[in-house]
This record gives C-alpha cells, structure tokens and sequence, in this order.
C-alpha cells in the first residue's frame, strides 16, 4: 500500500499532540528524505539475519521499523541489505540502532533513519520477532500504524 509522505511539521499542526511523535534523535542516511508507509516491526539486537530474510520480501511500500535496543556496536544495514529493500519496495527503513557504508547508504532511492553508523557488522543467528509491537522513544509502533519521516522527525498518525 503506497502512502503519499507528508511533511511531519504539517501533520503536527493538523494532528497537535494527538500525534504521536518519536522523541529519539535519528539521523538521514538515505536518498529518498521524505518517506512514509504502513509500519512492519522487527526486534533484533545486535543480529540481523531475521532483519535480511525480511528485507528479501516485498515491502509493497512499507516502512520497517528495527529495534536494535539502541546499539552503538554493530551494524544492523550496509549498502547491500538496504540495496535489496529498495529493490524490493520498501518504502524506508527506522533503525534503533547503527548503520554502516553510510556514503553508499545516500545513493538509494530508500528513506533510511538510524542513530549512527559504526563498520562492525551484526551477528547472524536469527534471533528477534517480526511485527510484534516495539516501542522508541516513547512510541510504541505496531504493525499497520501509518509513519511518516523527514528531517525533522519520525511521527504515527493516530489509529
């Protein structure tokens, strides 16, 4: 399901506090700034394999919020997982955690937030959940919430 990204500002002001606003500090690496989609969770922390088998899936437009507990340690996307989410039409990516080959990350056409990079890559066991609600920075994200994000934030329409 396409959603037509909205300036999170502009829903601010037509939503007030009834907006869900996630208070973590994430930065762009992706191309595409602006983005928007229904909301598919996964919770993997420090491991991404579940987070690539997802990836290898179409996204039929939807945002994939990744609850990586916030690790600075490893890296849960590069430019090869990211790669395979814009090819299979994501809408973008909002990791909790870090992110690596940031430079090449920029080139793709994919909304990608994270809260830094580092080199290290992910282990590869599989653990986590999929579409299990996960909460970030007093948000809690659930499976088929409408999110928006751009530079000035990550917001939830209300239900």
């Amino acid at each position: 399901m396409s959603v037509t990204p909205v300036p999170t500002a502009d829903l601010y002001d037509e939503f007030g506090e009834t907006l869900a606003i996630c208070a973590t500090g994430f930065r762009q690496f992706g191309g595409r700034r602006l983005f928007a989609g229904p909301v598919r969770t996964v919770r993997c922390h420090e491991d991404n394999a579940l987070l690539r088998t997802l990836l290898h899936t179409p996204g039929e437009g939807a945002v994939l919020v990744v609850d990586g507990g916030g690790s600075p340690r490893t890296a849960l996307v590069g430019d090869l997982m990211a790669g395979a989410a814009e090819a299979n039409g994501w809408a973008g990516l909002i990791i909790n955690g870090s992110v690596r080959d940031s430079v090449a990350l920029g080139g793709l056409d994919l909304g990608i937030k994270a809260l830094g990079t580092v080199p290290r890559k992910s282990g590869k066991t599989g653990e986590g959940a999929v579409d299990e609600p996960v909460t970030i920075g007093d948000v809690t994200f659930r499976a088929g919430d409408t999110v928006h994000a751009d530079d000035d934030g990550v917001v939830v329409l209300p239900r």
